[in-house]
């Protein structure tokens, strides 16, 4: 996402490059209607992690505090990555998935809806 300046001409270097992210890239995540979490977390990623190890591995540290959590069924999860649809392979790693540096990726869980349906 660019930033524009308020102060017409402005330059600064870019200090958020993958290259400054030793060997991973940033991605956001964001559990919908889930906003006992109010924002997507930032995680910095190896490229090489399969995308199951992020649900299997990474994810329950982040949201496993959530009564929802442990009743997720990953199968019935429904992805985006931007705005558009997202099917990720578990078996593949998240570049292979399409994820780059600050890619934005969401998740539904049908049936889920927060703390006695409150949304959050």
């Amino acid at each position: 996402m660019p930033t524009i300046a308020l102060k017409p001409g402005y330059s600064g270097p870019v200090e958020d490059t993958e290259d400054k992210f030793h060997g991973n890239r940033l991605l956001y995540i964001c559990w919908d209607e889930h906003l006992l979490f109010c924002a997507p977390v930032a995680l910095p990623l190896p490229a090489t992690m399969p995308f199951g190890a992020l649900q299997s591995q990474v994810l329950p540290g982040i949201y496993g505090s959530h009564p929802d959590f442990a009743q997720v069924d990953w199968s019935k999860a429904v992805w985006t990555h931007g705005s558009e649809p997202f099917q990720p392979d578990p078996e593949k790693s998240l570049a292979d998935n399409g994820l780059v540096h600050k890619s934005v990726i969401r998740f539904r869980t049908p049936g889920l809806h927060g703390i006695q349906g409150s949304r959050s």
